[in-house]
């Protein structure tokens, strides 16, 4: 397994940790840092826009990319959420296989 960073963007923090709290419990997601909020300004719909978001930094293997994403998607509050992956090339190998560990889908919370 490979393991990945997923970044995403929310209205709030409280839509943000909801969201987390979905993915670890699932283990689509080994853990979910969720960030200070930020302004983002971006173009939307033919005009620019300005709003306060909340990032999430989520970390989890690239063969549970699919679902997560999938799951992002469905409880997401945007019509177009970010989402974004890239692969971590290099890290603290104890905690690239916890990542690993963490986000097995056939692993149930009791051989963690």
């Amino acid at each position: 397994m490979s393991a990945i960073l997923v970044f995403t963007t929310l209205p709030d923090r409280a839509s943000a940790e909801v969201l987390a709290s979905h993915l670890v419990a699932a283990r689509l997601a080994a853990c979910v840092s969720i960030q200070a909020p930020c302004t983002s300004i971006y173009q939307w719909q033919g005009a620019v826009e300005r709003s306060e978001e909340t990032p999430l930094l989520i970390k989890t293997s690239n063969e549970r990319y699919d679902a997560l994403a999938a799951a992002i998607i469905e409880r997401h509050p945007y019509a177009v959420p970010e989402l974004i992956a890239v692969p971590i090339s290099a890290g603290h190998p104890p905690y690239l296989d916890w990542i690993t560990s963490e986000t097995r889908d056939d692993a149930s919370p009791e051989e963690s």
